[in-house]
Formats: structure tokens, sequence, C-alpha cells
């Protein structure tokens, strides 16, 4: 009788228990701990059993186990359920699942991809220079010795006396022309650095493609035609192309290529400074002197080598009418381009 007694007390306790964890004033792991643990009042209740006649012994244990299981299932109820409404609070079934946007490549490496797919439909391979160069490749091999005039139209990130952050990818075509014998035709892409001020128009980081093409009898007609049909398979047939007198030491004669933007808008007057075209590279002749420092015959042999910038080249691609906007990493700005 006594031990009957003490089951009952237990699950009358229990139900008053279970009733506070319902109003959460009184936790989970307690009520587990009072009446489920190795010292619980379950188990203090099962070394009561010994005590019992052997007659009394199987009908008391059922009852125990059924008292103990019935608390197990109670608890484990109320923990399962109390974790679905946890998440029924946070997440509303009934909505359609979330979109998980793809990934979009940056303008800037589209358009680099487009301009290496239609330079090796005519021949060109691309090849690769380093960004942290010697002052020798940078300057010294392109006709740019120290102290001349054309240094000062490069504002160099100098890492010491001999090492710099290249300023354009001309570099690139001294490894390669060291390395290896014409025919030559090759384009270069890859970040150049210049300590320029920030604008709509420029940035001290910035991308550039350098071309080269190295052969016996290349004239200044050919580098003209290769241009005018990158132009043309880049922007359209359409496309408006000019070539104007200017100046590279390492190239001679030298010309800049620009491409019509237009004169509609108070930023497109910003943009070209009032003229309408947009420069996009510049381009001529190697330079006899260039060809001396790589070891070449110029007598023998003639070429040409072009520069592209890509960040304009994309403006004029995409309308964008500030260069800054390709670095700021505004992800809804960089989504619209595919």
């Amino acid at each position: 009788m006594l031990l009957s007694k003490k089951i009952n007390d237990i699950k009358n306790n229990f139900e008053f228990d279970y009733k506070l964890l319902k109003e959460n004033k009184i936790n989970k792991s307690d009520i587990e701990n009072k009446y489920l643990s190795r010292k619980g009042l379950i188990n203090s209740l099962y070394s009561l059993l010994p005590t019992l006649s052997n007659t009394d012994k199987p009908e008391f244990g059922k009852k125990l186990n059924i008292l103990k299981n019935s608390i197990t299932n109670k608890i484990v109820s109320f923990i399962e359920k109390e974790n679905s409404s946890d998440i029924d609070d946070v997440i509303d079934l009934t909505l359609p699942g979330k979109k998980f946007t793809k990934g979009s490549i940056h303008p800037i490496t589209i358009i680099i991809n487009d301009i290496k797919s239609i330079f090796s439909k005519i021949g060109f391979s691309s090849i690769y220079g380093p960004e942290v160069d010697t002052d020798y490749y940078n300057f010294e091999a392109l006709n740019i010795p120290e102290y001349h005039p054309a240094r000062d139209m490069q504002d160099t990130f100098y890492i010491n006396d001999n090492v710099l952050l290249r300023t354009h990818t001309s570099s690139s075509q001294i490894h390669h022309m060291k390395n290896n014998k014409p025919p030559i035709r090759i384009i270069s892409p890859g970040k150049v650095y210049r300590n320029e001020d920030i604008s709509v128009r420029s940035y001290c980081l910035f991308h550039q493609i350098e071309g080269l093409f190295v052969d016996q009898g290349v004239s200044f007609a050919d580098l003209k035609g290769t241009l005018e049909y990158f132009a043309k398979e880049f922007f359209g047939n359409d496309v408006r192309t000019r070539f104007r007198p200017s100046y590279f030491p390492f190239t001679e004669p030298s010309a800049e290529m620009d491409v019509y933007w237009g004169l509609k808008t108070d930023s497109d007057y910003k943009i070209t400074k009032g003229t309408g075209w947009l420069e996009i590279l510049g381009c001529g002749m190697v330079n006899p002197k260039v060809f001396d420092c790589v070891g070449y015959n110029s007598k023998n042999i003639s070429g040409y080598a072009f520069g592209l910038g890509i960040e304009r080249i994309a403006m004029l691609k995409y309308g964008i009418d500030d260069i800054r906007l390709l670095y700021n990493g505004d992800i809804d700005f960089l989504r619209q381009f595919k």
C-alpha cells in the first residue's frame, strides 16, 4: 500500500510540475532531473522493489514502468512541440521559399573576356605579365630612361628605387619578346596603377589590354585595320571612330583612337570634355629602340602595339557615366550585367 501511495503522489506532483512547465515557470532540465535522473523520484521507487514479496513485485514493477513511460513521453512530446513552435514563430511555412540569386560576372571581366574572344579570332594569344615590376621593364626597356619627360605622364607608385607597381601593361611585351622570337601576336590583360586623382573619368587602379604584333612587313595600315575590326566587332558596324596623332616613347609614329560617345546630356559634356569623343586606346608602330632592348634586328622586322583602356570601353558599352561605379561594390549595380 505504501508503494502505491508513493506512485500516486509522484503522478500528482508531475501533473502539477508539467502545468508549470507549459507556463514556462520551470524549465525542461529541472523536471527531467527531478523525475527521470539516476537519483530522481522514479528510480527511488525502483529501489523499494526488493522489499516487496515475490507476488507484489510484478504488479508494482508494471505500475512503475507505466508511470516512467508516461512521464518520459510527456516530456518528449513537450520538447518536440516547443521546437516546432520556435520554427513556426520564425518562419511562415505558407510563404514561398527564398530565391537564391546566382552570382554575376563583374563588367570588367565581361569586357576582358569579350576582347580576348575578338582578338583570338585573328590569331592573338593571351599572355600575362607581373603587376609588380622593375623600373627596367616598366620604363627603361620601353625607351623611357631616367629623367625622361614621359615619366611625368605617369605618376608612379614606387615600392623602392627599382621596384614599382606597373603603370601600363606595355611592360608585358618586353617580358614576352625577351623569351620569344618573331612572329609574335599577343594580347596581355591586367591591372595597372597610377597615382591619379579619382574622378568620373579616372581611378588610381584600372585595367588595360596590351596588344603586340611583330613580324616582317608590318605597317601602320595593318594596325589601323586591326583596331577598326575590333571596334566594329565590339561596338557594332555603326560605331564611329577616329585616330589622332599622339606621342608614346615606345611607339613611333603614335596615335590615339577615340569612339564617339555623344553630346546629349550634361554628363556627356563632362565625360568627353565637350567633344563627344572618348579615348579608348593608344597605339603605334613599335619604336626600333624597343626592339634593340630585346635583341631583335629592327632592320628585318617591324611591329605595332596598342593599349586598350578597359574601364573606358565598359563605360561606352554599358552607358556608365562614372568610372567609380565599377569599384564601389554596389551589388544591385553589378547584377545588371550578364
